[in-house]
């Protein structure tokens, strides 16, 4: 039986572009695992690892205008947007790049003996190892940032592992012009084109998360899909970590004293966040939870004059337009729900955005609106209207784990006064991120950065934005009472790399 054709589609007008590649069989999987796995020692050298990281970035500047037009052709995310995710993906490289170089990633510690301790300390020298191929599951919604490129790939790389990209179906074309570019960096210093391996197809994500070799994945997509892979990676002979952002509802919280304090901003920052990149941003916010009174009303009607200005767009693929437009229409048929922007087809092949509202009450227990507290993917969020306090609690004890969680309070409230603390403290178990008086929307790409939280926004703790996302990819080891000369140069009394350390408990820089 022939291999199933990979077409790039115009999700403009759901017309197939091209055929790009074919979907890979378990054997071509196997073979770009191996490719990978060989060229391990190729990423050894932190100068060597550290320049293909920033030639990586270079090479995808240099290609800006074709990997856009490509982008653009195959995601409809169109050129301004994806020209800034494009130079975040850069930067992103670079970032890790000044990280391998730093070395502080390494963690190294080490103690002298101390026979006075007890019990009596031995000679004890830790840091970390790359754990080896890493498999990277593209992500539909970021086809750079979360991508062939994306901080996945860009971590692992930076650790020493080696990846095996498995292409998302939305942008075929772009994740083999990647690819092509982040090989061609790697050509320049020395490194094998395997230490990047793409494969295209639904049973080739299978076979790769089954693949023993592999021994880590990352993943950013759906609860289901990315459930289906956890489920995979620990259930292999040897079980191996699964780092997966599956979904989120980022919950908002408005303060009766915040939508009276600046009702009209609120309205249209909301409208703002819920509607970015037609509401394919996982950090979307979509639930917010607003008084029921007359400052409530008035955020309600600014939010509806922002989201009826809002023109209709395109979603990623037409299995996603179709996805959203059932479920709105499912949420918008619940008793008390009402529609005063509705939501749906906006066009043969675009949406319109909008929003629902429904009393918190009906959210403070389990029954057929659970539906709401539900991610629907797309220019939609539900405003629950609460009446006191404790319906917010009520609703907010409900909630499963989040990305983001804000609340936006009013002057005094953010100066200490009122429950603005309390609110903080019952969001914080929600949520990786918490922000007050902003929007979730928008990433940073920083050190201090933390993209993940409780399940089901990811599977771990870890974080896939910022410098620490690079932790997902090492693991510890220690030598103990081990010559000298049989030492990594990392562990060695001498530093002869120069590298940050904890050395007999004080901190070296």
């Amino acid at each position: 039986m022939a291999a199933a054709p990979v077409w790039s589609v115009d999700p403009r007008t759901g017309k197939q572009r091209e055929q790009v590649a074919v979907e890979a069989t378990a054997q071509e999987v196997d073979a770009a695992v191996l490719a990978a796995h060989e060229v391990r020692d190729a990423l050894a050298d932190r100068t060597v690892r550290s320049a293909f990281l920033r030639a990586a970035a270079d090479e995808l500047e240099a290609a800006k205008d074709g990997l856009v037009e490509t982008a653009d052709a195959e995601t409809a995310l169109g050129p301004v947007r994806l020209t800034g995710e494009l130079a975040r993906t850069c930067y992103q490289l670079r970032a890790f790049a000044d990280i391998v170089d730093e070395g502080a990633f390494l963690d190294v510690v080490i103690n002298h003996p101390d026979d006075t301790a007890t019990p009596p300390i031995p000679d004890l020298r830790r840091y970390k190892v790359p754990l080896g191929v890493v498999a990277v599951y593209s992500a539909s919604n970021f086809p750079f940032a979360f991508s062939v490129a994306g901080g996945d790939t860009a971590s692992a790389l930076a650790a020493g592992c080696p990846v095996v990209v498995k292409a998302h179906p939305d942008h075929p074309a772009l994740s083999e012009y990647v690819a092509k570019m982040l090989r061609r960096a790697a050509a320049r210093h020395g490194i094998p084109e395997g230490v990047v391996g793409l494969v295209h197809g639904f049973d080739a994500g299978v076979e790769l998360i089954k693949h023993p070799l592999v021994a880590a994945a990352g993943f950013t997509g759906s609860v289901r899909g990315g459930r289906a892979l956890f489920d995979a990676a620990a259930a292999r002979p040897v079980p191996i970590p699964f780092h997966g952002e599956l979904g989120s509802l980022n919950p908002v919280v408005v303060t009766e004293a915040a939508a009276a304090e600046r009702a009209e901003a609120i309205g249209s920052g909301l409208a703002g966040s819920m509607t970015l990149g037609v509401g394919q941003f996982c950090v979307k916010p979509g639930l917010v939870l607003a008084p029921a009174g007359a400052a409530g009303d008035a955020l309600l009607k600014s939010l509806t004059d922002a989201v009826s200005d809002t023109d209709a767009g395109v979603l990623l693929d037409h299995r996603m337009r179709d996805n959203f437009v059932a479920g709105v229409a499912e949420r918008a048929q619940l008793p008390d729900v009402d529609s005063p922007v509705t939501p749906g087809a906006g066009g043969e092949h675009t949406v319109s955005a909008g929003f629902l509202t429904v009393p918190a009450s009906r959210l403070a227990s389990e029954g057929e609106h659970d539906l709401l507290l539900e991610e629907c993917f797309g220019p939609v969020t539900v405003v629950a209207r609460y009446e006191d306090e404790a319906e917010v609690k009520a609703v907010l004890s409900r909630l499963p784990g989040n990305l983001t969680a804000t609340v936006q309070l009013s002057e005094e409230e953010a100066a200490g006064q009122g429950r603005g603390a309390e609110l903080l403290q019952e969001l914080t178990p929600l949520a990786g991120r918490v922000l007050v008086n902003g929007w979730p929307t928008g990433v940073a790409v920083a050190p201090a950065q933390h993209h993940g939280g409780p399940y089901p926004a990811t599977t771990s703790t870890s974080t896939s934005v910022g410098g620490t996302a690079i932790e997902r990819w090492l693991r510890p080891v220690v030598y103990q009472n081990t010559p000298s000369a049989l030492l990594p140069a990392e562990l060695r009394d001498e530093n002869p790399l120069g590298l940050p350390r904890r050395f007999n408990g004080r901190l070296e820089r």
